[in-house]
């Protein structure tokens, strides 16, 4: 999943995969550091098959798999996300479509009321159907929506990352007040983002098991914790492929029914 998705975020880091020169930017400079990022992982499009494991604080486990499918990239971009298992929740879909300069608009559709819905911005904070993603962090993240400061350069999980503060600037409607987010030197990618409510911890993004899809460096498991909550889901990624000849018109509220 892209850096550029929140998990439309999160996540590879999220152009068309060509090779890029390897150009260190000015150590100083988190607004580079986090634009170089997002450079070497976009894509034109992305797929993949997502297993959701979620424990809740008393140790009771779920389980959902979705089909994540995305076009476009840089905030110009159109994801939905389709429950495929159990089958209560199969054909349940989320249509994000994001913009450059602001939150992205969104639609769910509920096959059993045969009805969608538009997802309003006061309630994109709430949990994504039982999952500890809100529907705020399905959406894709776009650089230039935010303010970065460099915070330090420190070890996390034996890489050397720069750690990086991010606060949405006005135009970026926002449940979070800032992030902490960690990159790695060696390839860029994002593994731990840190979201406040004022100056607690809410959500905490993990991203591990790094392998190169197509020459991007891609995180293929991914685990939110809910700290207020003490819950978390863990999200498996499974066949990502980039660069797939995907259709705009599969990308719409009409789309979403079908």
């Amino acid at each position: 999943m892209s850096n550029a998705f929140s998990l439309s975020f999160l996540l590879t880091g999220l152009l068309a995969s060509v090779p890029v020169a390897q150009v260190r930017p000015a150590i100083n400079d988190a607004q580079q550091i986090v634009e170089e990022g997002q450079r070497r992982a976009a894509t034109t499009s992305e797929r993949y098959s997502g297993l959701l494991q979620s424990f809740n604080a008393d140790g009771k486990t779920s389980e959902k798999r979705w089909m994540f499918e995305r076009i476009g990239s840089h905030g110009k971009s159109r994801t939905i996300i389709r429950f495929t298992e159990p089958a209560e929740v199969a054909g349940v879909a989320l249509l994000i479509v994001n913009h450059p300069e602001r939150a992205s608009d969104q639609w769910m559709w509920t096959p059993a009321l045969q009805r969608d819905r538009r997802i309003a911005l006061q309630d994109r904070s709430a949990r994504f159907f039982g999952t500890d993603f809100s529907f705020e962090d399905l959406e894709e993240r776009v650089a230039e929506q935010y303010d970065y400061t460099l915070l330090a350069e420190e070890p996390l999980a034996g890489a050397a990352t720069w750690k990086i503060g991010a606060v949405p600037k006005r135009t970026r409607s926002s449940q979070y007040s800032k992030q902490t987010m960690w990159i790695r030197k060696d390839d860029y990618v994002t593994v731990r983002i840190d979201s406040y409510v004022k100056d607690q911890v809410v959500r905490r993004l993990q991203s591990t098991k790094i392998l190169t899809v197509q020459g991007i460096p891609t995180a293929h498991e991914l685990e939110m914790t809910d700290l207020p909550r003490g819950s978390r889901t863990r999200l498996a990624l499974e066949k990502v492929l980039y660069n797939l000849p995907l259709k705009e018109s599969d990308f719409t509220v009409g789309a979403l029914r079908r």
